[in-house]
C-alpha cells in the first residue's frame, strides 16, 4: 500500500512535470524547459525504482496470498465476535430463565412458608381460646365442687345444732336453698355455654384439618398428574418423535394424526376397537396375550445399523 501510494505520488509529479515541460516548449524557454526535463527524468528514475519490486516474478501472487490471509483474518475475528456476542446473549437468556425460576421457586417457597405461618397462627389461636374455654370450664366445676362442699358443711352443721338442741328458722333453710338453686341453675348455664364454645372451637378445627388434608390431597394429585403427563410426553417422543424438533407441519404428522384420530372421531374409535376386538384372549391364552394397557414402547436397536437409522 506505501509502495502504491509513492507511486501514485511520483505519477501525479509526472504528470505536473509534463505540463511544465509543455509550457516551457511553447514559450520557447530553453533554461526552464531544462529544469523541467532533469527533475521530470529524476522523478520517472524514482518511479521505476519504487515499482521495480511490483514487476518482480511471484510478488503479485504473494501479495495476493497476504491480502487473503488479511481477508480470512477479518472473516475469522468477525465470526469470532458474532460468536462471542450470541454466547452473551444466550448466557443472558439462561441467566434470566434461571433468574425467573429462582424468583418462581421463591415466591412459592414464600408463599408456603406464610401458608404454615398462618395455619401455625391460626392453630395457636383457635389452641388459646379453647384452652381458656377449658379453663373455664374447670372454674366451674371448682365452682359447683365448692357448692357441694357448702351443702354438705352446712347439713353437718345443722345436725351438730339439733343435737345441742338448737334449731335455724325455716326462712333461713329456705333462703339458703334459693341462694343455691340461684348458684347452680347459673353454674348449669355457664357450663352448657362453655360446651357448645367447646363444641365449636372442636368443629372449626377439624374444618381447618380437613381442609388442610384437602389441600395436601390436592397438591399430590397435582404431582400425580404432572407425573402423567410428563410420561405422557415422553411416550409421545419415543413413538412420535421430540415435538421440537418434529413441529406439527413435520412429514410424520399424517402418521401421528393415524395413531391419534380416535381421540377426536368417535367412528375411528368404534372401527380401532372392533379391529382390537378381533383379538382378544384370556391373559394365560398359550397363542396370545391380552390387550396392554398402554402404548408398546418400541425395544432398543439391536444393532449399529438400526441404531443409526433411528438417530
Amino acid at each position: 500500500r506505501a509502495a502504491a501510494v509513492a507511486a501514485l505520488g511520483r505519477v501525479a509529479r509526472l504528470a505536473e512535470l509534463c505540463r511544465a515541460l509543455r509550457r516551457s516548449d511553447a514559450r520557447a524557454d530553453g533554461p526552464g524547459w531544462a529544469q523541467a526535463r532533469d527533475e521530470a527524468e529524476a522523478a520517472l528514475r524514482e518511479l521505476r525504482e519504487l515499482v521495480r519490486p511490483l514487476r518482480e516474478p511471484g510478488y503479485g501472487e504473494a501479495l495476493r496470498r497476504k491480502a487473503e490471509r488479511a481477508r480470512k483474518r477479518r472473516v475469522r475475528l468477525q465470526r469470532r465476535r458474532l460468536e462471542a456476542r450470541a454466547a452473551k446473549e444466550e448466557e443472558k437468556a439462561r441467566a434470566a430463565e434461571r433468574e425467573a425460576k429462582i424468583d418462581q421457586w421463591r415466591a412459592k417457597c414464600i408463599q408456603e412458608v406464610e401458608e404454615k405461618n398462618r395455619e401455625r397462627e391460626l392453630k395457636a389461636a383457635a389452641d388459646s381460646v379453647l384452652s381458656e374455654v377449658r379453663k373455664k370450664q374447670a372454674d366451674t366445676k371448682r365452682m359447683v365442687d365448692v357448692l357441694r362442699g357448702l351443702e354438705k358443711l352446712r347439713k353437718l352443721r345443722k345436725e351438730a345444732a339439733a343435737r345441742k338442741g338448737v334449731c335455724p328458722p325455716p326462712s333461713a333453710d329456705e333462703a339458703f336453698e334459693n341462694q343455691v338453686e340461684s348458684l347452680k341453675m347459673l353454674l348449669k348455664t355457664r357450663t352448657e355455654l362453655y360446651e357448645a364454645e367447646e363444641r365449636a372451637l372442636r368443629v372449626m378445627l377439624e374444618g381447618e384439618q380437613e381442609e388442610e388434608r384437602k389441600r395436601e390431597m390436592e397438591k399430590k394429585q397435582k404431582k400425580e398428574r404432572e407425573k402423567l403427563l410428563q410420561q405422557k410426553l415422553e411416550m409421545d417422543s419415543k413413538l412420535f418423535g421430540d415435538p421440537a424438533e418434529f413441529p406439527l407441519a413435520h412429514l410424520l404428522q399424517p402418521f401421528r394424526d393415524y395413531y391419534l384420530q380416535a381421540e377426536h372421531s368417535v367412528a375411528a374409535l368404534i372401527q380401532i376397537r372392533h379391529e382390537w376386538d378381533q383379538y382378544l384372549v384370556p391373559a394365560d391364552h398359550p397363542e396370545g396375550s391380552c390387550i396392554p394397557p398402554g402404548w408398546v414402547l418400541p425395544s432398543l436397536p439391536t444393532n449399529d445399523t438400526w441404531a443409526t437409522a433411528v438417530r
